[in-house]
């Protein structure tokens, strides 16, 4: 007779099929059975036809990648832990000792800091180039040159750069090009229909997950072979996510573009209140018209297009460092934190000064930089929370 012990592992029960809600099953798995030798020498793990081991996929990491991939007008995603670890599986699955990688110098700052850190390590050189202007990053492609970074908007100061411009150059040489879409969500426009690029990824952090809980990253692609390429590498790399945070991310996509929406119109708002404030020299945010690259964002996203919930404004230069920090300490609904796409409203105080190379593009301003990502709280209390801030910067002036 069969013991308990031997009995609650290997209990003959399983469930009827035919069960249907609105969330998916959430399968958690390292091993996975076969039903025969045969079944598990002819599986091949690269292939959704199956399953092989919980770190190449389960249902539900499978249904995924399958809705991100479509998000985006994509074919293939893989999902790695983080927004970074995305952008490190494309440099480490497509450059090699001798390689060169040209990165924007407005580009999320980690991304130069792999180039200047593991990549160096490894033998592959990089260069900044201005995303602003694509002749520059033109006169820099080499035959060295494998892969070309893009970001739109530029992390933190917000300049939106003309993407197919950047691509025709890029495509003209035959260098693959990877694009940072998190700002985009795959929303205010087409990586691969629109601007045309071969990889893009996303920080599934931000606003697919939407909740600040989740730490996730997106690589999608057009192209099997590129596809294929990634995939051997993320193997290689051991790299998988959990369940639970697959499980987070699938809960809240029904809901992206309707916080997507949320977010933008806030943002709006708050960055138009902010042109009549006589403490900011520029408000930064793609769809206002005086902002860098406003007419490449209108081109790209549609001028009644969306354009996420991130801005950035400049405070004249005779409001110090103190007076700034002051603004952001007496905030009491915008959070000091990193990050951005939860729901609560967060600000971050940066000195552009130190993240800008002045030899590849010039910073025109003086004065500190304050970035805000908006949140979805009732947009009339954020913009009093930000005014009684403002009163305080005029106690420390000068």
């Amino acid at each position: 007779m069969t013991q308990p012990s031997t009995e609650l592992i290997h209990h003959p029960y399983t469930p009827p099929e035919g069960f249907g809600a609105p969330q998916p099953a959430v399968h958690k798995a390292s091993t996975v059975y076969f039903k025969d030798v045969a079944a598990m020498r002819a599986r091949d793990w690269r292939s959704k036809a199956g399953y092989t081991y919980g770190l190449h996929g389960t249902p539900t990491s499978f249904l995924l990648e399958e809705r991100l991939a479509t998000l985006e007008g994509g074919t293939q995603c893989l999902l790695v832990p983080s927004g970074l670890a995305a952008i490190a599986l494309v440099g480490f699955a497509l450059l090699k000792r001798g390689d060169e990688v040209l990165i924007p110098d407005n580009a999320y700052g980690p991304n130069k800091a792999l180039a200047t850190g593991e990549l160096a390590n490894f033998g592959i050189t990089h260069r900044l180039y201005d995303a602003m202007d694509p002749q520059d990053l033109a006169a820099k492609l080499s035959e060295r040159t494998k892969l070309v970074w893009l970001e739109a908007p530029g992390s933190v100061t917000m300049e939106f750069p003309d993407l197919p411009a950047l691509v025709a150059a890029c495509k003209a040489r035959g260098v693959v090009t990877a694009l940072d879409n998190t700002w985009g969500a795959g929303l205010a426009f087409g990586p691969f229909a629109d601007a045309g690029v071969d990889i893009s990824v996303h920080a599934l952090t931000k606003y697919p997950s939407g909740g600040g809980d989740v730490l996730m990253g997106s690589v999608v692609t057009r192209d099997e072979a590129l596809h294929l390429k990634l995939k051997l590498s993320h193997m290689r790399m051991g790299w998988g996510v959990g369940a639970n945070d697959v499980e987070a991310v699938l809960r809240s996509l029904p809901s992206l573009p309707l916080r997507y929406a949320a977010h933008d119109r806030a943002a709006r708002e708050l960055a138009r209140w902010f042109e009549d404030r006589e403490e900011i020299v520029q408000v930064l945010h793609p769809a206002l018209e005086d902002s860098p690259g406003h007419a490449h964002w209108g081109a790209l996203c549609g001028e009644q297009g969306l354009a996420a919930g991130l801005f950035s404004v400049v405070f004249d230069a005779r409001f110090g460092t103190e007076a700034v920090d002051r603004f952001c300490d007496s905030l009491h609904l915008f959070k000091l934190g990193y990050s951005w796409g939860g729901p609560v409203s967060l600000v971050v105080p940066y000195d552009i000064g130190l993240m800008r190379d002045p030899a590849v593009s010039r910073w025109p301003h003086k004065g500190t930089l304050v970035r805000f990502s908006v949140g979805l709280e009732d947009v009339n209390d954020l913009r009093a929370d930000l005014a009684q801030a403002l009163e305080r910067v005029h106690a420390v002036e000068g």
